[in-house]
């Protein structure tokens, strides 16, 4: 994790996702490969590989001591990932989408296919009231009771989703783990008697991970989901309001997200709730 930091503190974002990190502290899939780069007995690269996806292929993240960049480091890493993906499409994320990733990924002969924006706003202005359909009720998550259905109803609104909508009991577990974890800013709705919607919070900087630009306390929208029936009844609107709110309520002046830049109606309502786009993720890919 120093060479995280490092990283980290020398680009101001985080080079591997939440998914990674995880699987550093408490281990994870068993198919898994990790690429360890040493020199002169230090570890000055690092590299996940995830080979769990049957469709996409494998993907893979990883960071380099910067204090050694410019030596053919990087490079000898994607080798490495490309050899282990055993022949099969390897993508690669690249967080922050600097020009020095792009010229790597270009050189390695990886095409750009994907980009996922970091939207950003201050908690400081105006929140309107939420409004939810008629018959919604709105609870917090309780721990050992709502896993199985929240898994349930993520699975159902992230069909299409390439990773939040394969979560998976484990998954939440893990999170539950985290110091971050507060199920005071977990929200369930429920329409008779079964869960329709949730809004997922998040807060950076106080016992839990860094958001990607330093250490300071920011919250986020960590996910937001509801039924494929409650799409277009302004139940995702209310959702969100209601987890700024209680985000504001924490004294904190600023929220994050985290949407993919394809998803046009996700994109216009954040904006239309006074999120701008604040950096962007990127995902290459290898034939």
């Amino acid at each position: 994790m120093r060479l995280v930091d490092k990283a980290t503190d020398a680009d101001g974002v985080s080079p591997l996702s939440e998914h990674v990190l995880l699987h550093l502290r408490y281990g994870g899939d068993t198919r898994a490969r990790n690429v360890l780069l040493t020199t002169g007995g230090q570890l000055t690269g690092y590299a996940h590989l995830d080979p769990t996806d049957p469709v996409e292929g494998p993907s893979g993240e990883f960071v380099i001591d910067p204090g050694h960049r410019g030596q053919g480091q990087g490079m000898a890493v994607v080798r490495a990932l490309l050899a282990e993906a055993d022949g099969r499409p390897l993508r690669l994320w690249a967080h922050g989408d600097s020009p020095a990733a792009g010229r790597l990924a270009a050189g390695a002969g990886f095409e750009r296919i994907r980009s996922l924006w970091q939207m950003r706003r201050p908690l400081r202005a105006p929140l309107p009231e939420p409004r939810y359909p008629g018959g919604v009720t709105v609870r917090t998550f309780v721990v050992g009771q709502d896993e199985r259905a929240w898994v349930d109803l993520n699975r159902q609104a992230f069909a299409s989703h390439p990773e939040q909508g394969a979560w998976t009991l484990d998954d939440i577990g893990l999170r539950e783990r985290e110091p971050w974890f507060d199920p005071a800013g977990f929200f369930l709705a429920e329409q008779d008697g079964q869960l329709a919607g949730f809004h997922w919070t998040k807060i950076h900087g106080d016992g839990g991970s860094p958001p990607g630009h330093g250490h300071d306390t920011i919250g986020e929208v960590y996910v937001v989901g509801v039924d494929p029936g409650q799409r277009g009844s302004g139940l995702g609107r209310a959702l969100t309001l209601t987890g700024l709110r209680y985000l504001r309520s924490r004294g904190l002046a600023q929220v994050m997200l985290y949407v993919d830049e394809a998803n046009t109606p996700a994109i216009r309502l954040y904006e239309s709730l006074g999120f701008s786009h604040h950096s962007t993720d990127v995902m290459f890919r290898h034939p």
